[in-house]
């Protein structure tokens, strides 16, 4: 029944399903989703694995702008308090922003805590959502591989 559903709903919204499941999943604030066992079965189902990733990637990267705005928010709520804390997150975005956030879009840890820390930080948009389409986009890539490979294994004739 559930793999009769899912079989449904990736063969009727293809990649722009997998864009807005992602986009979704992502957006809500340390609200877990099913999204990485959609983009490993995906593939299971024939989707191509890099477009799954693209599409799973680009849908991701402009989810976490949720956090992103709210850290800038908070930005201008706490900059007059904690007006050192502030330049430390601006300092280290500054620095290190693009790698940090490359690698905590790739890893498994909840990414929205560095989003929020990124707007705090007021750490150039634009910067935010490459690194984090980066990041997602290879996370994405080794999971549609793994479907991929899954598929490869589940068809496999003797």
């Amino acid at each position: 029944m559930i793999e009769s559903l899912i079989s449904f709903s990736l063969k009727s919204f293809g990649y722009f399903g997998i864009f807005l499941v992602s986009l979704i999943s992502t957006s809500t604030i340390f609200l877990p989703a099913p999204l990485y066992l959609i983009i490993v079965v995906s593939s299971v189902y024939g989707m191509n694995p890099l477009l799954v990733a693209f599409f799973s990637g680009l849908g991701m990267a402009m989810g976490e702008l949720t956090s992103y705005f709210i850290g800038l928010g908070g930005n201008k709520l706490m900059e007059k308090k904690y007006k050192k804390t502030i330049r430390k997150f601006e300092k280290f975005f500054k620095k290190y922003g693009f790698l940090a956030i490359v690698l905590a879009a790739f890893l498994p840890l909840p990414f929205d805590f560095v989003g929020i820390s990124a707007g705090i930080g007021r750490y150039e948009i634009k910067k935010f959502i490459l690194a984090t389409f980066v990041g997602k986009f290879f996370k994405a890539l080794l999971l549609a591989f793994f479907g991929f490979e899954i598929r490869q294994i589940l068809y496999w004739e003797y």
